[in-house]
């Protein structure tokens, strides 16, 4: 753990960053002492968006928002996932794009997985991105804790996987500058799957508990 990069510095996107975990993850990474800027389809909603959070948070479309970042965390809903990076695919080229989308589905037994074609939707991010260098990585933060102003510390390890061992590096490393966080590697892209459909086990794990449920993983 102490070989990782330094990752001070980054400018940071967050596309589909209107929404809650994407609004917690800039919050965060924001008080860490990044440049963060949320992306939406409308910039109006992005900067909307970025009020109430820390200054070095702003707003912008998402292709502008991409343009300006080193590294691009897709923080969208599962139905708009697929057509929204085939559109920045010129403008994330070269990048590293760190995919959290979970591929949910809701019913009145609650939360479950949902195939996808390519095996995960960091999958399909590697699929659509082929000159990206596709991280998968924050599936399991709570956006409450993450937007918690009570909250100092988020005590939850990220499970980060992928095929280029310095792009998890330091989406390790940029884990690890979030207080309580801690970047795992968990393996590669094709064991993505039950990264993101474990997801559907901590909210229930939280419904039944009242809880906002992170994972530990041990003696490492």
């Amino acid at each position: 753990m102490n070989d990782l990069p330094v990752a001070d510095g980054l400018v940071l996107a967050v596309l589909g960053g209107t929404g809650e975990q994407g609004r917690g993850l800039a919050r965060r990474f924001a008080l860490a002492g990044h440049t963060v800027v949320l992306g939406s389809r409308s910039a109006e909603r992005a900067q909307a968006a970025a009020e109430g959070l820390p200054a070095t948070v702003t707003g912008a479309a998402n292709a502008d928002a991409a343009a300006q970042a080193d590294v691009v965390i897709v923080a969208v809903p599962w139905e708009g996932h697929k057509e929204l990076l085939q559109a920045l695919a010129p403008v994330l080229a070269g990048k590293i794009v760190v995919d959290c989308v979970n591929p949910l589905g809701f019913d009145k037994q609650g939360a479950f997985a949902l195939p996808v074609e390519e095996g995960s939707a960091a999958q399909q991010a590697a699929a659509v991105l082929p000159e990206s260098r596709v991280v998968a990585a924050f599936h399991h933060v709570s956006a409450v804790l993450l937007l918690d102003e009570t909250v100092d510390s988020v005590d939850t390890d990220i499970l980060v996987l992928g095929e280029d061992r310095e792009a998890t590096d330091l989406v390790q490393a940029l884990a690890a500058r979030i207080p309580g966080m801690r970047g795992i590697y968990a393996g590669r892209l094709r064991n993505a799957h039950q990264v993101e459909a474990l997801t559907a086990n901590l909210i229930s794990v939280n419904r039944r508990y009242k809880a906002h449920a992170g994972l530990r993983v041990t003696d490492v």
